[in-house]
């Protein structure tokens, strides 16, 4: 089976060179797709052997995943994995979606950081809380972590994906999407690693999109 790994980047010089290096030590080939990045994001992640896809302007990491999925769905892989580029994913941990992925037909491995969220903040915790229930309810079994951005995703699943979204609310369009085309979902569990980073979420208005999402479904399913 062959996986690349796919890296939504925004102004992440100081990260993307150390973690382009690392996930390439594993074998998968790692596409970085910058979005509008100001900085030297695209220099050094080509300097370390990424392909990079650029967007001329930033447009959300919804965006930039629809990006990459379009790229992955016409070379020859069997999968991706996606991770931040801000440090937040551990590349030590692929292996665990490698061997997950291999054990089991589900479309999608997602991970989960709530077995040991310490050092998670609080609103975040919270909201993460909310936000799996409330997909959880929906897809009908649990899924413990929805918001977690390192996950391996099928191509198989990729092909069959119909998205609208283009910020945040796209990772849990992707699981929506994904269920309703009839693929599983599961989860393996990781790390929690927060760094000193600024979050670029907008708790207010990326919350208010999830919600928006939400109800376009419900609509859909009318």
């Amino acid at each position: 089976m062959k996986y690349c790994a796919l890296l939504p980047a925004y102004n992440e010089e100081q990260t993307i060179a150390e973690l382009v290096k690392d996930i390439r030590d594993y074998g998968l080939d790692v596409i970085v797709v910058d979005d509008g990045s100001t900085d030297d994001t695209v220099a050094v992640a080509q300097e370390n052997k990424a392909v990079v896809l650029t967007h001329n302007n930033n447009s959300g990491k919804g965006k930039a995943l629809r990006t990459g999925f379009d790229h992955i769905i016409g070379k020859e892989y069997d999968g991706v994995i996606i991770m931040d580029a801000d440090g937040q994913h551990s590349p030590s941990e692929i292996n665990e979606f490698l061997k997950a992925a291999g054990e089991s037909k589900a479309g999608i491995i997602l991970g989960n950081r709530m077995q040991h969220p310490e050092g998670m903040p609080f609103v975040r915790r919270m909201t993460n809380k909310l936000t799996s229930s409330v997909v959880s309810s929906i897809l009908g079994y649990e899924i413990p972590d929805s918001q977690c951005g390192f996950r391996l995703i099928k191509t198989d699943v990729l092909r069959k994906l119909d998205l609208f979204t283009i910020k945040y609310d796209t990772e849990t369009e992707i699981l929506l999407e994904a269920s309703r085309n009839g693929f599983n979902i599961e989860s393996v569990p990781i790390r929690t690693v927060y760094l000193n980073q600024k979050s670029k979420i907008n708790p207010l208005i990326d919350t208010m999109r999830f919600w928006l999402l939400i109800f376009k479904n419900i609509l859909r399913k009318k």
